[in-house]
This record gives C-alpha cells, sequence and structure tokens, in this order.
C-alpha cells in the first residue's frame, strides 16, 4: 500500500494513562534532592521532555540528578500504566486504513519500549521518533520535524494527535494540526485554547469520529 499521509502519534497520557504517574515520579525526585515542588505544578509540565521540564520547574544545579531520580522512580511505576481506552484500535484503524503511523514522544527510549507493549499495536507502527534523537524536546518542534522527514510528508500531509499544550504548540510550529484527547488530564476548554483543532474524550471516542476528524481528509486522499 502506498502511504502518502501521516498520523503522528503522542505516547504519554496520549495513547497510554501515564500522566499521573509521571507526576508522581517527578514529585518524589524532587523530594528525594530536598526540593518542594507541587504536584499540581509538576502535573501542568507533564508532556514536556524532562530537559524543558526541569527548566519550567527548576533553576537548581541538580538537575540532571533529579532527572535521573525521575527515571528510577517512573521505572518502579511503569508495570501499572494501562493503555488509555481505545489507543491500539485507533493505531491499528489508522494504519489499516493507509496513513503512515509515527510514535512522536518527549518520553525516554527505555520507557517507549515498555509502554509499546502496553499499546500492543507494535504490528501497526512504521516509524518513532524519541527524545534521545533531537535537540530539545516538547514544546519545541524538533521531534515532529524530525517525524516528518522520517515519514517523508509535509506538514500539510500529516495531523498530531497529543494530549497537552505542549503537543499543540510543537505542532503549531511545524506548521500541523493536533487533534487532542483528555486523557492527560488537561480540561477540553484549556486544549482548545491552546489551538487544538478538534479535542475528544479518548482515543475511542476520536475513533468513532474519525471520519469527521482532521484525519478523515487524509485518509480520503
Amino acid at each position: 500500500m502506498t502511504r502518502r499521509n501521516a498520523a503522528l502519534l503522542d505516547v504519554d497520557g496520549t495513547l497510554v494513562d501515564s500522566n499521573y504517574f509521571h507526576a508522581v515520579a517527578w514529585f518524589r525526585a524532587f523530594r528525594a534532592h530536598g526540593r518542594t515542588v507541587l504536584l499540581s505544578d509538576i502535573h501542568r509540565a507533564i508532556g514536556m521532555g524532562a530537559d524543558q521540564l526541569l527548566e519550567r520547574l527548576t533553576e537548581d544545579a541538580d538537575g540532571k540528578a533529579i532527572e535521573e531520580s525521575w527515571q528510577q522512580e517512573f521505572a518502579r511505576l511503569r508495570d501499572e500504566i494501562p493503555a488509555t481506552p481505545g489507543a491500539g484500535e485507533l493505531v491499528r484503524v489508522l494504519h489499516q486504513r493507509g496513513l503512515t503511523t509515527v510514535y512522536a514522544t518527549s518520553g525516554q527510549p527505555d520507557d517507549v519500549e515498555v509502554l509499546r507493549k502496553v499499546i500492543g499495536a507494535d504490528e501497526h507502527v512504521d516509524l518513532e521518533v524519541n527524545s534521545s534523537e533531537v535537540a530539545s524536546s516538547k514544546p519545541a518542534p524538533d521531534i515532529f520535524e524530525l517525524a516528518l522527514r522520517r515519514a517523508d510528508v509535509a506538514a500539510n500531509q500529516a495531523v498530531v494527535v497529543g494530549d497537552t499544550r505542549w503537543d499543540i504548540e510543537a505542532a503549531a510550529a511545524c506548521g500541523l494540526r493536533c487533534i487532542a484527547v483528555t486523557t492527560g488530564g488537561i480540561s477540553a476548554a484549556e486544549l482548545r485554547e491552546a489551538g487544538a483543532a478538534e479535542v475528544y474524550a479518548t482515543p475511542a471516542q476520536l475513533l468513532q469520529a474519525l471520519d469527521r476528524s482532521p484525519l478523515g481528509r487524509l485518509l480520503s486522499e
């Protein structure tokens, strides 16, 4: 099958229900280094890469040590993370209907490997871009720019599916439209205000409305 268009799919908070696990892991990491950061503030920064999150929440020189602690804390929680409703089915349908499917995530490679198994749709995933491959993570556009190059498509031939304003901002910086889901814990109103083309409760709900969504035009071409 010739694939001319692409779906760029965020993983954390979009295809797996991981955002609050990340927030707890960061909270514990900050606390282990004598830093008090509100869980609510951490949650608002989830979706950024670790480098961007640390810059947003602390200017401390111990940033690398805090990041290593977060990785250790999150690794202890990963086995509890489920897929979001309809995640694997959405990936399967997009691929079977002719789109190049790309996991485009700010996650760490080891985490992404585990979470891909949780989603359970690897046979329907064409490409992956993660934070280790770019200079700057979301909300910088680097991850989506690399995803476009790997999929060999222009911005008007692709749509992002994400769950945070950081996905939306990174997409906009590349000229990409972003569909958002609220499974990351961010309200529909805030996601629309950030510039989401459309907002759905879950990947399952997006799948039900797929042909009427911004992905529908790509599927029909």
